[in-house]
């Protein structure tokens, strides 16, 4: 996970290492909710036609290393970003997202909350990313807002109609609590010996915590990094403006696990879900929990955090999907699909030709309608066949996607086969 708010920059050129990305093993699953994300009217209506520069960036760096861009959720500067490994794909199902206006009194999204929520073999997973009202003497106004948000979040699930119904809840962003009582010079002398204990106690969300019921229910891991704002821009140095604003962790991730976690002393925060009647408990460990100072595009450092989910899978697979003989631009195509039991299908639904290292579901190369006169009955074997000039010209290894209308994903891929190049290719020449 990563939280940045990165005050309406430019991305970088690089996001490797803030991605973590030469890290083992391997991150299945990527969340990234970015703040203030450039929304000046010409830019955020440039946006909404084509992705954003920091999602183009995002896609063009995880793409390559197998991760497909599930879903992602704007509103105004807030944008939320969800990415994973291409075996997850068909478990994580039922997506929904929604936002929440909070500043300028609602009308414009400069602050709120954006989430995006959906199953995750079977396990109900909510990921909320807010950016909350600014400055010392606002830390109540920021609780308020909080509380405004979850209660106006509502998702059309009837097991999970709002964000605490889910068993697992990603809390993150830039929360902007701030470190309350000290001077600057005992601030930055703590900062600079690496002495983070020394501020904990006057840290205006832990302090929150003690009193506010609702923030008890979440789990941080210890503020053993800098404090993440303000600093100047393309250094490491905190703010020498005139304003000089005290460092603070504004920019925070939490998680809650429902019902009521049970601590337990590990060297690593560890939480284990409790009830009686849950057959299939969740535990949610953190590994990592950090600033990259190395950033400074913003005034901002990000933080990342990284988890480990252990779960039991409580989903099987929904379709099959076959390849049927060589595939060529020279001749027409066939394959093959079943809908297995407890599938909703559409006549909406289609399969998609991806070309491995694909971005996203609308990252195909052709595609084709699943059966059109009716919904195949389950255990059924529909074939299907794709025009030879509907097939890519360039070889390589690709995949059939089967996508869902009722889930909004895709549920469902092929083995990967190949393509081979067309035998004849026309090359103009001057």
């Amino acid at each position: 996970m990563v939280t940045w708010n990165v005050g309406t920059a430019e991305p970088p050129a690089d996001v490797r290492s803030l991605l973590q990305l030469d890290s083992q093993p391997a991150t299945d699953l990527y969340v990234i909710g970015l703040q203030e994300v450039n929304a000046n009217p010409v830019r955020y209506i440039s946006d909404l036609i084509s992705e954003d520069s920091w999602s183009h960036l995002l896609m063009d760096t995880l793409a390559p290393m197998g991760y497909i861009k599930v879903t992602s959720v704007r509103m105004q500067g807030l944008l939320l970003i969800l990415f994973a490994k291409q075996v997850h794909l068909p478990f994580i199902r039922d997506i929904q997202s929604t936002y929440t206006r909070t500043g300028l009194f609602g009308y414009w999204g400069n602050k709120g909350g954006v989430s995006v929520r959906f199953s995750f073999y079977g396990h109900m997973l909510c990921f909320l990313n807010c950016h909350l009202a600014a400055h010392m003497n606002y830390a109540l106004q920021r609780m308020d807002e909080f509380e405004y948000i979850l209660d106006t979040q509502d998702f059309d699930m009837y097991n999970t109609p709002q964000v605490f119904d889910h068993k697992v809840v990603f809390w993150f962003g830039d929360l902007n609590f701030r470190i309350a009582d000290h001077g600057m010079h005992f601030l930055r002398s703590s900062i600079n010996n690496g002495r983070f204990n020394l501020l904990w106690n006057r840290d205006q969300l832990t302090m929150m915590k003690k009193k506010e019921a609702i923030l008890q229910e979440f789990e941080e891991g210890l503020l053993c990094f800098k404090p993440t704002y303000k600093f100047d821009r393309f250094s490491e140095t905190y703010d020498t403006s005139g304003k000089k604003r005290k460092p603070a962790w504004t920019d925070r991730i939490l998680w809650r696990i429902k019902p009521k976690a049970i601590d337990t002393e590990d060297e690593n925060s560890s939480t284990t879900s409790s009830a009686d009647d849950d057959e299939y408990p969740i535990k949610v460990t953190q590994d990592m929990y950090t600033c990259d100072v190395s950033y400074g595009v913003s005034d901002h450092k990000p933080v990342i955090g990284t988890f480990n989910l252990e779960m039991r899978k409580k989903e099987t697979a929904l379709v099959t999907l076959t390849v049927e003989g060589h595939w060529s631009a020279d001749e027409d195509a066939t394959f093959t699909y079943t809908i297995l039991e407890n599938c909703e299908s559409s006549t909406w639904d289609w399969i998609g030709l991806y070309k491995i290292g694909f971005k996203s579901a609308s990252d195909y190369s052709t595609f084709a309608w699943v059966k059109d006169d009716e919904v195949a009955a389950n255990g059924e074997v529909v074939t299907v066949q794709m025009s030879k000039n509907e097939l890519p010209l360039l070889a390589g290894d690709y995949v059939l996607g089967y996508y869902s209308t009722n889930m909004q994903t895709l549920i469902a891929f092929s083995p990967t086969f190949q393509v081979s190049f067309h035998k004849y290719i026309h090359v103009p020449l001057c």
